[in-house]
């Protein structure tokens, strides 16, 4: 029988977190500090409003680009955030969640052959919505001593004649990394030098523990250039949802909603009513949620501090990223060492990239309890691993 599988697909490898949620799920008591997803529920106000609409019977297809009202307000909050001006009827798409913008934006924009530029460790999703765009995936590799930042000089020295797209994952997942406005405005000069595109991942963009995010749209002659991408479900916690969009240059965003068109027809009628809500009034249930994190944070970096494993401050998202090089193993090892004697799971920095090896990355979008008990069990296990090195040496 002929083979029925595309050789693209079945050589790019899957999740690498998935084999430890899989094993968690199975295990009784286990703690999970493995999910990037919020521990808060929507808040009321959001649900209800999305209830209303279903109560009201706006259950139909909206139109391809998404409800005029939800644009208007995406456009809203980018003016008064980031103080970039989107045309909401030729501009804005909203997609199912950030993840599909990713993918279409990639279709939109890719010939076979174009280089895209991926930094890692990095989002799971970029190189093989690359690879499946019949682009050649070019890594950087972020540096600890660089607190995970993108320099321009990285940008720079990985530019071809083939490249087309610098991907600006920040803030970062899986390492809470920022960038500031300085780095930006370094990246965008580069950027326009070599005249090539920016699809930048602003998912978190809402969770910053130091000042201000700056999306690197707002920098002059960038907008033009940038495909910015969003969502709801960090900051408004609605993961569920499935509700992202992306703005961008009007050549770029009519090919987009192309592909949406023929490929999912609309995002979900219901989360797009209750986003409305999400955008108008929902401001300070954004900042009650980022001081919590911002508290965990701040109770994590103290934490491994106190028990001298080497971390660098994240001043993004809700993931900390420490280091485990000190006990000669690799980060797989190490994860699955700690589940299967202390219960508790984390996810290996190589899930995001080979440049993560020697990492683990561990979310803070659980209740603080829950940190300090999983926290205590890791004390724990360290304290024995450096008995053990102790007791070879």
């Amino acid at each position: 029988m002929r083979n029925p599988l595309s050789d693209t697909i079945v050589q790019i490898k899957p999740s690498g977190i998935r084999k430890f949620f899989d094993i968690v799920s199975e295990m009784k008591d286990a703690i999970s500090l493995g999910v990037g997803e919020p521990d808060f529920d929507t808040p009321w106000h959001v649900r209800e409003e999305g209830i209303y609409s279903l109560e009201k019977g706006k259950t139909f297809y909206t139109s391809n680009s998404g409800l005029k009202e939800l644009r208007q307000e995406i456009c809203n909050y980018l003016k008064r955030s980031q103080d970039i001006t989107y045309d909401p009827l030729h501009e804005v798409l909203i997609t199912v969640g950030g993840s599909e913008a990713i993918d279409i934006g990639l279709r939109a924009m890719i010939n076979p052959g174009d280089e895209v530029l991926i930094p890692q460790p990095s989002y799971v999703s970029y190189e093989p919505c690359a690879l499946l765009t019949g682009a050649k995936p070019v890594i950087i590799n972020l540096k600890a001593e660089n607190e995970f930042r993108l320099t321009a000089k990285e940008v720079e020295d990985a530019i071809t004649d083939k490249t087309k797209i610098l991907i600006l994952p920040f803030p970062n997942n899986p390492t809470g990394a920022i960038m500031e406005k300085e780095d930006l405005e370094a990246i965008a000069d580069v950027v326009i030098k070599h005249d090539i595109y920016v699809m930048s991942d602003e998912i978190y963009a809402e969770l910053t523990y130091k000042g201000k995010h700056v999306s690197i749209a707002s920098l002059p002659g960038m907008k033009e250039r940038t495909i910015l991408i969003n969502g709801f479900s960090k900051a408004y916690a609605m993961t569920g949802w499935r509700l992202g969009y992306a703005c961008g240059p009007e050549a770029i965003i009519k090919q987009m909603t192309k592909i949406h068109q023929f490929a999912i027809m609309c995002a979900p009628t219901t989360s797009q009513y209750a986003a409305v809500e999400a955008l108008k009034n929902g401001d300070a249930d954004v900042d009650m949620m980022r001081e919590s994190y911002n508290q965990r944070r701040r109770f994590l970096v103290n934490a491994f501090k106190e028990m001298g494993l080497e971390c660098f401050e994240p001043f993004g998202a809700f993931y900390i990223f420490p280091c485990i090089k000190e006990f000669g193993m690799t980060s797989d090892e190490f994860a699955t060492r700690f589940l299967e004697e202390e219960k508790v799971a984390v996810v290996p920095g190589t899930a995001f990239g080979d440049c993560g090896e020697g990492f683990l990355r561990i979310s803070y979008a659980y209740s603080l309890e829950k940190l300090k008990l999983a926290i205590g069990k890791l004390e724990h296990f360290i304290t024995k691993l450096r008995e053990e090195k102790a007791a070879k040496e």
